[in-house]
């Protein structure tokens, strides 16, 4: 997993399918996520699913651009492009389900 900032954001994410983690460190629900994205991250080759995190509180700039009010909240991108928004946790099962859908 990569950690990207305001400034990397576009870059990391303007090609392939990309999943996005917008999280804190104060935030427990996020710490809940993290391990699943990791086993998440070993599944899927990066040339297939390229995940990255944001922390929030470092990087404001694009979260507010992408209307993030609560987290964590996941975003999966596709070439640039939106193409799911998932808020709260979500089990390794139900990402999958959402990452087959747009591979």
């Amino acid at each position: 997993m990569i950690l990207v900032t305001d400034k990397t954001f576009h870059e990391e994410t303007k090609e392939g399918l990309v999943l996005i983690d917008f999280w804190a460190t104060w935030c427990s629900p996020c710490r809940a996520q993290a391990p699943i994205l990791e086993q998440l991250a070993e599944e899927y080759d990066e040339t297939e699913l390229k995940i990255v995190k944001m922390d929030v509180d470092e990087n404001p700039v694009t979260p507010f651009g992408f209307n993030i009010l609560s987290i964590p909240t996941l975003l999966l991108t596709k070439n640039g492009e939106v193409v799911e928004r998932l808020v709260g946790v979500h089990s390794k099962e139900q990402l999958k389900k959402v990452v087959e859908k747009h591979i």
